[in-house]
């Protein structure tokens, strides 16, 4: 286990809180049950998490995944590095911005997003990057939860309009959160 100090723990618990609910504190389990677990699990083949934040759902990841992880914010990114050190796992960390990521167009077999769309200023942007790197037949994984924003359409929603296929959306705590799996097509396939 990484050696830390007290301060280098208060740090890590305070960004795990404000990276979605915080694995281990308040209710998470209650809210959402296994679902940083489900979604990590559906992943296969080269992997992009977006928003990794604190990087709460990389002790989730079946081991044989190549795994990118990307947030936006440079002290987010650090802690998941060391998270991932106290881990002992390979996942290639970075500063990047889910609505102008620095990836080539279908280069990843499946999208991990767990708790952020909502807190990107353009869902749609982000979805049709998503759309943009991952290869046709890939999956879109998210979870998240009920924002303002859902009125004009919740993340399925929004990722069917940009192309995607939906696979399976399941809501959780009265539809307050949404597990959801998107596919991008297959050109000439109807699914």
């Amino acid at each position: 286990m990484l050696r830390t100090n007290r301060s280098d723990r208060a740090r890590r618990r305070r960004l795990d809180r404000r990276s979605g609910y915080g694995a281990g504190y308040g209710c998470e389990w209650v809210l959402i049950g296994n679902s940083r677990e489900w979604v990590c699990r559906q992943a296969s083949g080269r992997t992009l998490e977006l928003a990794v934040g604190s990087g709460l759902n990389l002790r989730w990841y079946p081991g044989d995944l190549e795994v990118v992880a990307v947030d936006i914010d440079r002290e987010r990114v650090e802690v998941a590095g060391e998270r991932l050190h106290a881990l002992g796992r390979a996942v290639r960390v970075a500063v990047a911005d889910g609505q102008r990521l620095p990836f080539d167009d279908d280069s990843f077999d499946a999208v991990v997003c767990t708790l952020a769309i909502c807190d990107v200023d353009d869902r749609a942007a982000t979805l049709a990057e998503a759309y943009r790197v991952i290869r046709p037949g890939g999956e879109v994984v998210l979870l998240d939860h009920f924002e303002k924003r859902w009125w004009h359409g919740r993340p399925a929603t929004v990722g069917e309009r940009v192309g995607f296929t939906l696979v399976e959306r399941r809501r959780l705590w009265a539809g307050y959160f949404e597990r959801v799996r998107l596919r991008k097509p297959i050109e000439g396939s109807a699914s």
